[in-house]
């Protein structure tokens, strides 16, 4: 185990500054090698998203024949978690421990629920689809152990990476902490690539069994990720045994945070473009399977294209605002870059065109990407001293819930219009199962209009990479 682990931390430094974004954020206190290994945390974070957005959601409703509405609901669940970030990010900015450590025991908590929920997710999801002798017990207890085995997991990658992003920042020296939580996401990114590939070649001849050993084998490499990620990251501050220092209330703290100028309008921005981006994501392998042909690897790999565009978006977007481009018209170019990528995939159905819709699914993701690293840049830019967690968590909240209340309503929408579509309510051309498909992926360029415009309204509201925190600035004036 230690030379394998070796090998990957060597290999992973091995990629260097010239083929990584953000690697330019090491220092001398904070090697590469340091922030490649403690973002292996995020890599297992990019495993469960690929396991609950990609590879079952295909799994359970083309080879398990689980309806589609109840799908998206179950990869929805983990959102109920989602707005608990920002409180998880403040605790975590505050937390006071024997050990000293402010961040390790809320990545370490977020990794004991991902691997719980991982270890049960696969029997609950052949029981789910009613298959073999679970077709003689109720419907409900399927239902139930799966619901549960997604909020654990969802839990679990809710907690893992809010603390563990601000677990990096703490790190970084602050003019460096932008970059630092961005190869973070870079390497989320790659971490998604990888193991859609991997689960892709496993699952090529599915069975039952297979299911269980890949969705285990996940919630055990998940857990030793997450140990190689933490070992001797964080000190112990303060040390054992110093008196707490007072702090401010999650209310007085969030107050700060949300009185800030634009903080609202930037929050309703962001989760406008997320819903936009987000609502496809339960869609896409089983269009794929349902509309093109394709087999269980073959729609697996877009989840890996898909993370291949965002790596792009990501990689361009940090070199054009590393050189001062306001970060509101990074966001608002990728929302915009999306609006044609969506019409690909629309139209790859009627040609009948594997590649035109995997171009689609490579431009989804590289809007996708550009508009997240405009908006993160934005947050890490406002975020008050001292609310680093607090702010990563509020962008997190706010990205995560949107993104599962667009998964519900995408699953929902699809089976509402392909039931009318199948009854011969839009008319004898439009009766076939790419109809469903087609309404929401249209919603999605409606939203992205719209997040288009909320970005508009913020453009010059703030330069990309500066350093002054005015709000807090104009608090610690008035408290004096």
């Amino acid at each position: 185990m230690k030379s394998l682990t070796r090998r990957l931390v060597v290999t992973w430094t091995g990629l260097g500054p010239r083929f990584l974004p953000f690697a330019d954020a090491a220092t001398p206190d904070l090697p590469l090698s340091r922030l490649l290994r403690l973002s292996l945390f995020q890599a297992s974070v990019g495993m469960a998203l690929v396991l609950l957005v990609g590879t079952l959601n295909r799994v359970m409703i083309v080879e398990l024949h689980v309806p589609a509405s109840l799908v998206a609901i179950m990869v929805s669940l983990p959102v109920i978690y989602a707005p608990v970030r920002a409180l998880i990010g403040f605790r975590s900015d505050n937390h006071h421990s024997a050990l000293g450590w402010r961040r390790v025991p809320y990545i370490w908590m977020g990794t004991m629920l991902q691997f719980g929920g991982l270890a049960v997710m696969p029997f609950a999801l052949l029981v789910l689809s009613g298959g073999g002798n679970a077709s003689q017990w109720p419907a409900w207890i399927g239902q139930a152990g799966a619901a549960i085995a997604f909020l654990l997991v969802g839990a679990g990658v809710h907690t893992t990476q809010t603390a563990g992003l601000a677990l990096a920042t703490d790190l970084a020296a602050e003019e460096s902490q932008p970059k630092v939580v961005g190869l973070m996401y870079v390497m989320l990114l790659v971490g998604t690539m990888v193991s859609a590939v991997v689960f892709g070649q496993l699952l090529a001849d599915f069975s039952p069994g297979r299911l269980v050993q890949v969705i285990q084998g996940a919630g055990l490499a998940t857990m030793v990720l997450n140990v190689v990620a933490l070992w001797k990251q964080e000190t112990r501050r303060p040390p054992r045994g110093a008196a707490p220092a007072r702090h401010a209330s999650f209310g007085e703290s969030w107050g700060r945070f949300i009185n800030q100028v634009n903080a609202m309008r930037r929050l309703v921005a962001i989760g406008l473009g997320t819903m936009a981006f987000s609502m496809q994501d339960v869609l896409l392998e089983p269009y794929g399977g349902q509309v093109l042909g394709m087999n269980v690897g073959a729609t697996t790999s877009l989840t890996a294209t898909f993370a291949a565009g965002g790596l792009i978006g990501f990689g361009w977007a940090s070199g054009v605002l590393s050189r001062g481009a306001d970060p509101f018209r990074m966001a608002a170019a990728g929302a915009l870059l999306g609006i044609p990528a969506f019409g690909a995939v629309i139209m790859s159905a009627p040609m009948g065109s594997i590649p035109l819709f995997g171009a689609g699914v490579l431009l989804v993701g590289l809007g996708g990407g550009i508009f997240s690293h405009g908006t993160l840049t934005a947050t890490m830019n406002s975020a008050p001293k001292e609310q680093t967690g607090l702010a990563l968590g509020a962008w997190g909240a706010v990205q995560a819930t949107a993104a599962g209340v667009a998964v519900a309503l995408g699953g929902i929408l699809r089976d509402l219009v392909s039931a009318l579509a199948a009854r011969g309510f839009f008319g004898e051309a439009l009766a076939v199962p790419a109809t469903g498909y087609a309404a929401v992926y249209a919603l999605e360029i409606a939203l992205l209009l719209a997040t288009t415009a909320a970005m508009a309204a913020l453009i010059g509201s703030q330069r990309s990479g500066s350093s002054p925190r005015p709000f807090t600035e104009e608090f610690e004036r008035r408290s004096s």
